[in-house]
């Protein structure tokens, strides 16, 4: 077993226009000031990263990671989120989705499939260059807006929503392959890969391919009353990467799971910052490490209610007391005997 990296901070939600966030030396230093060892990068945001750079120039990585290393972090892994989130786009999400892309390709949903196909394939050749080996990303959906359909689905819409995904995904997974990398679907409401089933629908289609992993954030999860547990159990060697991200259900007798269009602070589920929440950290960081997770415990800041920058200093410290330390020797060790083949025939009274 492993002790679990950390802690880690996505940055996607502090990177701003005014000091500390605006630039790369200052939201690492003030990251690193908060105690945190890694932080994970949007590589679609150009105040932080300059992805074309990153896939040409090895003296721009080996200033980039510098930075971070003098600041004490290092670069846990780069995200794709936004771009991956283009590669499929139901129609009817056109117009809110153009604003993930250059204007120039406003309008266009084709040339912006395309410009995002060939991001993600520059995030996975960039992770590749810096020495990471697993990428966040989103799915992208064609099939969410039939989720909970009336009328009825028509036969083979499902089916086809997926072929089309796979077909999509399939050349960058073979991409992430040559390039050692692990893409790590974040599995998240919106997109269509939003549970087990549905990540099963798609690795069927890529042929159970080894580079489709998760990222395993459990407050979605608990939004959509699955077993976070479980889940564990069932798709430990397809995790890769942890996002620590809280979350609470208080249904009501006018509200459920799917939240009445109220704004976050309204919904019966919420986003809340780690150990504000519902989610059992204990049994989650447990079960990873004893499946021999090996990468880094990152924390994603999304409230409803808190401050993000008291978010994240207090994220820091609850991942730092939730990593447990593994054992070197079982417990019992002190009771050990030498023993020899002989000796176990006699313990067994298989001797006669």
């Amino acid at each position: 077993m492993r002790t679990i990296k950390g802690p880690g901070l996505f940055l996607a939600q502090f990177a701003g226009d005014t000091a500390p966030f605006s630039d790369w030396a200052s939201i690492t230093a003030w990251a690193g000031s908060l105690g945190y060892k890694g932080v994970q990068v949007p590589s679609n945001d150009a105040r932080l990263f300059d992805l074309d750079l990153a896939v040409t120039s090895k003296d721009w990585r080996d200033e980039f990671l510098g930075i971070a290393r003098q600041n004490g972090v290092e670069v846990t892994e780069l995200s794709s989120h936004i771009q991956g989130q283009l590669v499929a786009v139901h129609p009817s999400y056109d117009d809110a989705f153009d604003a993930f892309a250059p204007a120039v390709l406003h309008g266009n949903p084709k040339q912006r499939q395309e410009w995002a196909v060939e991001q993600v394939g520059k995030t996975i050749r960039a992770s590749s260059l810096l020495g990471l080996d697993a990428m966040a990303t989103f799915s992208g959906a064609l099939a969410w807006p039939y989720l909970y359909p009336w009328p009825q689905r028509a036969p083979g819409l499902v089916e086809t929503a997926f072929d089309t995904l796979a077909a999509r995904w399939r050349p960058l997974l073979d991409l992430a392959e040559e390039n050692g990398v692990d893409v790590c679907y974040e599995i998240h409401p919106g997109e269509d890969l939003h549970d087990g089933v549905t990540f099963e629908m798609f690795l069927d289609r890529v042929g159970g391919h080894a580079r489709a992993n998760m990222l395993y954030d459990p407050s979605h999860y608990l939004l959509q009353q699955l077993d976070y547990i479980q889940h564990l159990d069932i798709y430990h060697d397809r995790i890769r990467m942890f996002h620590v991200k809280d979350a609470e259900f208080n249904p009501t007798g006018r509200q459920g799971v799917y939240g009445g269009f109220q704004p976050w602070a309204d919904r019966a589920g919420r986003f809340r910052s780690p150990g504000d929440g519902q989610v059992d950290f204990g049994q989650i960081f447990a079960k990873l490490t004893q499946y021999d997770f090996s990468g880094w415990a990152v924390v994603e800041w999304e409230c409803a209610l808190k401050h993000p920058e008291d978010g994240a200093r207090e994220g820091a410290e609850f991942v730092k007391k939730h990593i447990i330390r593994t054992t070197p020797h079982a417990f019992d060790d002190f009771a050990a005997q030498g023993t020899d083949d002989a000796a176990n025939h006699r313990a067994l009274g298989l001797d006669g």
